[in-house]
């Protein structure tokens, strides 16, 4: 059972985590809409227990992690990646397998309170994650492996930074795409 409470965006996603048997409380956002009674609800447990946000690696998914991680600064984040969460013509969790979603929630991050300035955008250049025509690709791959997701090279910098990411989790993940810069 996650000491946490999983907020993703629909009931969908909820029973893709439970047929997963992921033993854990959830509450569903239902898209965008948020509505009070809903964000009461990720409120309490966010203060009782703490939560991990689970969405849809896509835009929407995004606007709506964006939106609860200004708002409860302290939530930790968990990620499928966009190639784990495709099926039947659809993206989102509820596409992922069993193996996809365990593995985004034990590689939850908690976004730092003191943000830190480990990387630079001179880092995200020298890994070839910005100016070259395989950078986004590259972004992506390095975000699974790292937990942090998908994001264009500025999004990816904030999230080095702000989640915790450490120069020996930077150099590992580089050595497992072949790479020994960085």
């Amino acid at each position: 059972m996650l000491k946490e409470v999983l907020v993703v965006e629909g009931r969908a996603d909820a029973a893709r985590i439970r047929a997963s048997h992921i033993e854990a409380d959830m509450i569903t956002t239902d898209g965008f809409s948020l509505r009070p009674d809903t964000l009461q609800k990720i409120q309490c447990a966010y203060e009782k227990r703490g939560i991990i946000i689970l969405t849809d690696p896509d835009s929407a998914g995004e606007r709506i992690r964006q939106y609860l991680a200004q708002r409860f600064p302290k939530a930790k984040h968990a990620f499928i990646p966009r190639q784990e969460a495709i099926a039947n013509h659809d993206l989102g969790v509820e596409q992922a397998s069993a193996a996809s979603i365990v593995r985004a929630l034990e590689k939850n991050r908690g976004t730092e309170m003191a943000v830190s300035e480990t990387f630079t955008m001179q880092d995200i250049w020298d890994a070839g994650c910005n100016g070259t025509a395989t950078a986004a690709t590259r972004r992506e791959a390095l975000g699974a492996l790292l937990g942090i997701g998908y994001g264009n090279a500025k999004q990816f910098l904030q999230r080095l930074n702000h989640y915790g990411v450490t120069r020996q989790e930077w150099q590992a993940a580089l050595a497992q795409l072949g790479e020994n810069n960085g």
